[in-house]
């Protein structure tokens, strides 16, 4: 399925997967709908996702965690893009690796807020006129975390376990429309995503990927277009990528 033209509204769009994905569409000749909270790296992904070939970008600063400002976000977009047809929920972060009865709740809250909430209200926004309109796709960014605890994870682990859940029963809620349904879940990706984590300590964020050839954010982005631009009767329901040196989200293997 030619993706030229076709709008795609990518959450957490600034950095990483994110990013990625954007450049990735980009180069597909798609319309891209690129959202997150940083303005400033929200443009230069623009700027380069028009360099790599999208056929028009238009940004938006949005946190998915509020409720209200997502809904006046999708209601607010210009005619020429309110008719989104893939939906990427990117949007999405760690924080903190402590043991469940010594997290920071601050830390927890920023988690479900983002991870979990955050999925469900731009999904809530942009759905109903997908089912109006009889066509649309929405690929969610899981993760191996969501199929197995790691230690000292477990509200991060819960709310990837959400996501799935999530993703299973809107794609059976959907069932009898044109609408696909895919969970992407990748392992270790080399990202931002340990520096949020560890709240900015570059020290401890790159122990996580030491001796570990990781999945780079380009190798998610090429399976989140190869699931949209399958034949429109085909859905790619769950993809589960991992480096080779990973396992699953406990069992790795480190070169010295």
């Amino acid at each position: 399925m030619s993706l030229k033209g076709k709008i795609v509204f990518i959450t957490g769009a600034s950095a990483g997967i994110g990013a990625a994905t954007a450049l990735a569409f980009a180069a597909e000749g798609a319309r891209l709908l690129l959202a997150a909270r940083r303005a400033g790296k929200l443009a230069e992904v623009a700027s380069a996702a028009l360099e790599r070939g999208a056929e028009a970008v238009h940004t938006i600063s949005l946190d998915v965690r509020d409720r209200q400002a997502v809904q006046q976000a999708i209601g607010a977009l210009p005619a020429e893009w309110a008719k989104i047809d893939v939906l990427v929920n990117n949007a999405g972060l760690s924080r903190g690796l402590e043991k469940l009865y010594q997290g920071n709740v601050e830390d927890w809250e920023e988690m479900i807020d983002t991870n979990v909430k955050g999925l469900l209200y731009v999904t809530r926004a942009v759905v109903p006129g997908m089912v109006e309109r009889g066509r649309g796709h929405v690929v969610n960014l899981g993760s191996t975390a969501g199929e197995l605890t790691y230690p000292n994870g477990a509200v991060y682990c819960a709310t990837k376990a959400a996501e799935r859940a999530i993703n299973d029963g809107l794609r059976q809620d959907l069932l009898g429309t044109p609408i696909r349904v895919t969970t992407v879940d990748p392992g270790m990706v080399e990202t931002d995503f340990s520096l949020v984590r560890f709240h900015g300590d570059q020290q401890r964020a790159a122990k996580v990927y030491q001796g570990i050839h990781a999945l780079t954010p380009e190798d998610v982005a090429e399976v989140i277009v190869w699931a949209a631009n399958r034949p429109e009767h085909v859905n790619i329901a769950r993809v589960l990528l991992t480096p080779v040196q990973q396992a699953n989200s406990l069992l790795f293997h480190r070169e010295s």
